[in-house]
């Protein structure tokens, strides 16, 4: 079995994987598992009620699971796939302990190939945090992946810079990471 059927298979039974992504290492388990949601809270020991961002494969499943505007798509389809996670209103098929009870949901297409392999084969969204302690360093390396979790995919050193989070809904900038300088210039066209 290769290490993407293995995955997947954890990934379906509601376990957690370590991947890579275009910027640092995520823990993904199935985002419509509430089972599997409550192992990445624990994993991270993240406060429940803080928000989870997931990852999708591509635009169809991103409109799955978040509903948008028309004069969000070239803002969408300009960062998507990359270091980017937008914030959209999430649709009910997400499960709320994701959204924090805000309504909205974080969405990364992480443009790491593994990833989207994984994610596709997957055919669903999978949880999209960091695979490291909540606050502490984000992992650059599978060593630095400190979370408890079934799998761990290694995709070698990654660029270790964080996504840039943007709330599309308010045009903002929520955390400054990587692409800032050209999201930040977007924005003021939106």
């Amino acid at each position: 079995m290769d290490i993407i059927a293995e995955a997947v298979s954890i990934l379906m039974h509601d376990g957690t994987v370590v991947y890579p992504t275009d910027t640092v290492y995520g823990l993904g388990a199935d985002a419509f598992s509430d089972e599997a949601i409550l192992k990445v809270y624990e994993a991270k020991k993240r406060p429940l009620g803080m928000p989870i961002s997931i990852a999708v494969s591509d635009a169809d499943m991103l409109h799955a699971v978040a509903r948008t505007e028309p004069w969000m798509d070239p803002f969408i389809t300009t960062f998507l796939p990359g270091p980017v996670t937008v914030v959209l209103p999430a649709r009910k098929s997400v499960p709320m302990i994701l959204t924090g009870g805000t309504g909205l949901i974080g969405i990364r297409m992480p443009s790491h190939p593994l990833a989207l392999e994984l994610i596709r084969t997957f055919d669903a969204p999978i949880t999209a945090t960091s695979a490291n302690l909540h606050g502490t360093k984000d992992p650059q390396v599978p060593d630095e992946c400190t979370v408890p979790r079934e799998l761990l995919i290694d995709g070698g050193r990654l660029s270790g810079t964080p996504s840039t989070v943007v709330d599309l809904t308010g045009k903002r900038v929520i955390r400054a990471g990587a692409d800032i300088d050209r999201v930040a210039k977007f924005l003021l066209t939106l």
